[in-house]
This record gives C-alpha cells, sequence and structure tokens, in this order.
C-alpha cells in the first residue's frame, strides 16, 4: 500500500432550479480557508471586526452603482465612444454556465476591451504573482463572467486602498483552471453538507473574523490534537447587557445611542455598539424606533416581571443557520442520545455542585464528608440509568442532599459582618413558586438571569432555545436554555447567592415578604443584578483548553461547542467541570 493516490475531481451538478448561484466573494473566501467560506455560506455566520468596517469604507465610493456597462456590440463597433473610457460601478453579472454571480466594484472600458478592477484594504502584498491566490480568483471569476456576456476581457486589476496601488492581474489558462476548479469544489462541499475541517496551526485564524465561531483550536483539541491552544477564541467582551429596573423608566433613540428617561435618576445615553442585550425589568417602556434599531442591529431585548421572572424575548430576523437547527431537531427526536446527553448534563451538574459545597463550607467537616459523598455516589448512579425517569430520580435525589447542606454554606449568625451585624438568613429547603425565604428569592431570580443569558446565547449561535434534551418541550418554555444551564446552576447563579449574603451586600432589609411570598425591593434587586453581572464578568480558567476567559464568554463559548458537538464535529459535548 502507498500513501500516494491520485485524485479524481468531479465536475459539481449544473445549476439549476431554485439552486443558488455562488458568490465569487465566497470563492474567494473558499480558496484561502474551506471552513470560512462553508460557515459563511452554508450556516449563514458572520462577525463584524475592524477589518470589515475599513473593507466597508473603502468600498464605499464604488458601491454606488454608476451608468451601466455599454452593451458589447457597442464597444466592438465604437458606438460608445471607444476612444473614451467608459467606467461602471457596483455591476451585478450571473452566470447559470459558471453557477456564479459577482458584483464588480468597477468595470473598465476602453478600446473595446473591458478590465474588472476590485478594490481591497491594505497595500499590496510583496508575493510573487503580484497578490494572493484568493484575489487572483476572484478577479478571474469576474472576467468569465465578463466573456460569458460577450465582452472581451484580456486582464484584471486589484487596487490596494491603503497604498493606492494598482496591480495587473494576467489571467492565463492556468489561472482560469483554477477558477474554475474552486467553483465546483465549493460547490461540491456545499451539497455534501460537511463542513471542512479547520485550519491546523493556521496564521490565518487568528485575524479571522469568523474564529470564534470557527474554534479552531478547540475543535482540534477535543478531536485528540497535540498542539497547544492558542488564545485567539477569548476576546474582550466589548459590548455588555444594559439592564433597565428602575420603574416608569423610558428609553429612546437618539442618534447612534439609546436615551435613557428615569424620574428618579435623571437622563443617560448608551451607544448601541457598547450593547450586547437589553434586560427590562418591570415596568419600563420602550419607544417603537429604539426597538426598532435594537433589532435591525440584531440585540436582543428580554422582559421580566418586576420580580425577575423571564417573559420573553424579541430579537431580529434571528440566525439562518438552518443546518445546526436541522441537527439540533435530529437528535431530540433520537431517544438514545437524548438519554445519552442528559446523563452527562446530570452528572456535571452534580459534580459542579460538590465543586461549591467543596470551596464554600462552613459546617462541621463531618457533615461535608457526607454530602460529598453522598452526591458522589450520586454522580455514578447518572451513568447508569436507563430511562430518563430513573434520571430525572437520581437528580432529585441529589439536589435534596445539596440542598439540605445549602444552609452549611451560608453565614451563621455566630459569625460577624464588616459593621458588626448579625447575618439574618436561614434556609430550609428549596421552592421555586412563591419563594418563601430570601435565598429562596435570590435563587429564583439569579435562575431566571441565567436563563436570559443561555438563552440569548443559543439564539445567537442558531439554535432553537427552546428545543431541548433533557427538560420536555412545553409551550414558552426554553427547553435547550434550561438544559445548559443545569452545570452552570450552582458555579454561577449559587455561588451568586452566597457572595450576596456573605460578604453583607445583600440584607435582610432588602426583602419583602407578603401571602404571595418574598421578593427583592427594587434597591435589594438592582444590588443583586450588579452581583450577578460582576459574576459573569470575572475571568475563570476555561479546564479543558486553559485560556483565562469570563464567565459571560464562556456561556457563549460552550453554546458554540455545542454547536460543533450537534454538527458531528465533536465526539461529546465538554462540559465546565471547573475544579
Amino acid at each position: 500500500m502507498t500513501d500516494n493516490q491520485l485524485e479524481f475531481h468531479l465536475p459539481a451538478l449544473p445549476v439549476s432550479g431554485d439552486t443558488p448561484l455562488i458568490p465569487a466573494r465566497m470563492v474567494n473566501e473558499f480558496v484561502y480557508c474551506p471552513r470560512l467560506a462553508y460557515l459563511m455560506w452554508t450556516q449563514g455566520e458572520w462577525a463584524e471586526t475592524g477589518d470589515t468596517v475599513e473593507c466597508n469604507r473603502v468600498h464605499a465610493r464604488v458601491d454606488r452603482p454608476s451608468a451601466p456597462l455599454p452593451a458589447p456590440e457597442a464597444l466592438e463597433t465604437g458606438e460608445a465612444l471607444a476612444s473614451e473610457k467608459v467606467v461602471s460601478r457596483s455591476l451585478t453579472l450571473s452566470s447559470t454556465t459558471l453557477g456564479v454571480i459577482a458584483k464588480l466594484d468597477i468595470a473598465e472600458a476602453d478600446d473595446g476591451i473591458v478590465t474588472p478592477v476590485d478594490y481591497k484594504r491594505g497595500k499590496r502584498p510583496h508575493v510573487a504573482q503580484g497578490v494572493y491566490e484568493p484575489e487572483r480568483i476572484q478577479i478571474c471569476l469576474q472576467a468569465l463572467l465578463l466573456e460569458e456576456h460577450g465582452y472581451r476581457v484580456e486582464d484584471g486589476a486589484i487596487y490596494y486602498a491603503e497604498g493606492r496601488e494598482r496591480v495587473r492581474i494576467t489571467l492565463d489558462d492556468g489561472l482560469r483552471t483554477a477558477a474554475r476548479t474552486a467553483v465546483s469544489e465549493l460547490r461540491l462541499t456545499v451539497s455534501q453538507s460537511r463542513i471542512p475541517p479547520p485550519l491546523k496551526d493556521s496564521p490565518k485564524c487568528p485575524r479571522c473574523a469568523l474564529v470564534t465561531v470557527c474554534l479552531p483550536d478547540d475543535v482540534r483539541s477535543l478531536s485528540g490534537s497535540p498542539l497547544a491552544l492558542r488564545t485567539i477564541a477569548v476576546p474582550p467582551d466589548e459590548a455588555l447587557p444594559l439592564i433597565v429596573q428602575s420603574q416608569h423608566a423610558r428609553i429612546g433613540k437618539e442618534g447612534e445611542t439609546l436615551k435613557i428617561t428615569d424620574e428618579e435618576k435623571g437622563e443617560a445615553q448608551v451607544r448601541f455598539i457598547d450593547i450586547s442585550d437589553v434586560a427590562l425589568y418591570g415596568n419600563v417602556s420602550i419607544t417603537t424606533p429604539a426597538l426598532a434599531a435594537l433589532l435591525d442591529r440584531e440585540i436582543p431585548v428580554t422582559f421580566h416581571s418586576h420580580s425577575g421572572w423571564f417573559r420573553g424575548v424579541a430579537h431580529g430576523i434571528g440566525h439562518r443557520n438552518v443546518e445546526i437547527r436541522t441537527a439540533q431537531y435530529r437528535l431530540s427526536f433520537d431517544e438514545a442520545a437524548c438519554l445519552r446527553f442528559a446523563k452527562e448534563l446530570v452528572a456535571a451538574k452534580i459534580t459542579n455542585q460538590r465543586t461549591i459545597l467543596r470551596r464554600n463550607w462552613r459546617g462541621p467537616p463531618e457533615e461535608r464528608q457526607a454530602a460529598l459523598d453522598r452526591l458522589g455516589a450520586a454522580r455514578k448512579s447518572a451513568d447508569g440509568v436507563a430511562t430518563l425517569t430513573q434520571l430525572l430520580g437520581v437528580e432529585g435525589d441529589a439536589a435534596a442532599v445539596y440542598f439540605r447542606a445549602f444552609a452549611g454554606l451560608l453565614k451563621s449568625p455566630e459569625d460577624k459582618q464588616g459593621a458588626g451585624e448579625l447575618a439574618p438568613f436561614r434556609f430550609e429547603a428549596r421552592n421555586r413558586r412563591r419563594p418563601t425565604d430570601p435565598i429562596n428569592a435570590m435563587l429564583s431570580l439569579a435562575y431566571a438571569m441565567l436563563t436570559r443569558h443561555l438563552t440569548i446565547a443559543l439564539a445567537s449561535v442558531g439554535l432553537d432555545p427552546y428545543r431541548g434534551f433533557y427538560h420536555a418541550p412545553r409551550y414558552g418554555r426554553p427547553a435547550l436554555a434550561l438544559d445548559l444551564m443545569e452545570p452552570f446552576r450552582a458555579i454561577i447563579a449559587d455561588s451568586v447567592v452566597l457572595s450576596a449574603v456573605n460578604t453583607g451586600e445583600v440584607g435582610q432589609n432588602d426583602f419583602v415578604v407578603a401571602v404571595t411570598g418574598t421578593a427583592l425591593t427594587q434597591a435589594g434587586r438592582r444590588r443583586f443584578v450588579e452581583a450577578f453581572e460582576r459574576r459573569l464578568s470575572q475571568e475563570t480558567t476555561h479546564p479543558v483548553f486553559g485560556y483565562q476567559v469570563s464567565m459571560r464568554r464562556m456561556l457563549l463559548v460552550q453554546t458554540r461547542l455545542l454547536s460543533r458537538f450537534l454538527l458531528g464535529e465533536l465526539p461529546t459535548y465538554p462540559h465546565y467541570l471547573p475544579r
């Protein structure tokens, strides 16, 4: 046997029916990185970066359409004043024979010959062929489209805006063959619905706009690659949530900002580019122009009751990645696969509950060890269940052990706080609807806030938050968000409650007790929400990959990894299990 095998390239099927034409720009991306083109073209992924904004600025002038290019016959016969150069901007051409569509930045007609010119940001690269191969392929496809429409083309050109330099592209037979082959390979890749693997330790990845979607090093690491991870998929949280809790506050639009008018705090303005999502609590109003501007920018708006219950979310047209939702639905109807996923989910939840007990225990050591042992046994039992009903029983038993021990994580009345006050909180058992005590009220609010964050994160990567694998689907219930939340309940929500109580940030006077249950006051809720958001901003070391990432970014990384798992790129879904 030999490793040297001949390659036999099959041509793509001809374009017919409603098969979409492939943009020449996407063929450029495919030559540059096949995975990037697949993510953009098939899965509808896109992320704005400084480079893409600069590119849009460079194209602003040539994107304004001008007079159309004269007909080929007019150029050949001289009817179009062939002695003068004719320039047509933003010219769109397509061909079912090539299966390609392209918008030419500029098409110059001079002496009967048409030259396509493509604008690029930056300076001309110092390479042997004058420009990089993907750009040569793109300009060649534009030339082929012009020829398909009857024009005579001898060469092409690329103009680099920063260096103000124009580079001529020779359209030889080798380049023409390479362009047609690239189109054929991209169409075959798309038709097979198989995403190409990530590049291996490539210098292209760090500056790629979709590196946080692709997760090249993360995927390769979980697939057994020995290469060290690069911290390229964890950018800082430049945009943060805007949370409005003041009752009777009004949100309007003013230019490129949201204007918040509050009777108590006056007016404030927040730029759209600084907002990741908007959360409205209680009686907060938002104008139609403000809501429309947020939806246009794909900034979700979540609505909550006065006490924090998650009511729903408004967002734009949503993610266009049909492929990932198809994979999600397919797995959700596979009972065996759902059970495997749910078993790992519950085991991860119990593991993190043990971690919180181990880190924060304040009671007698023997009680701590007994609780840890019982949770360890429950975790092992989760691996051996045969039905979802049995798994629910194991999870319920573990939750009972955990919350019986939860009081041992709180400061006792004998523990003095900073100003000499006594810790006022007691906790006996977990109750959900109509919380009967302050601890349960904070736990319910924290879980509702965590559900909000995960619902937004799942929708942002193209998943359906309402179709899960463990929690049963019900009307209006974000089942997948609740699934993914299980391992994070203790690590994020419970830890915020413990911190708020044990540091005295929230006190007994911050609660109102009524027949309908216990709830935080407006001032208490504001401080608790601030504590929750601070927790999400805290950085931690990812237990699998070893890089530093905020908990807020961690939620998004985990949803991305879930999408990679559902699409078959990862053998299992890697849960977040801090030590």
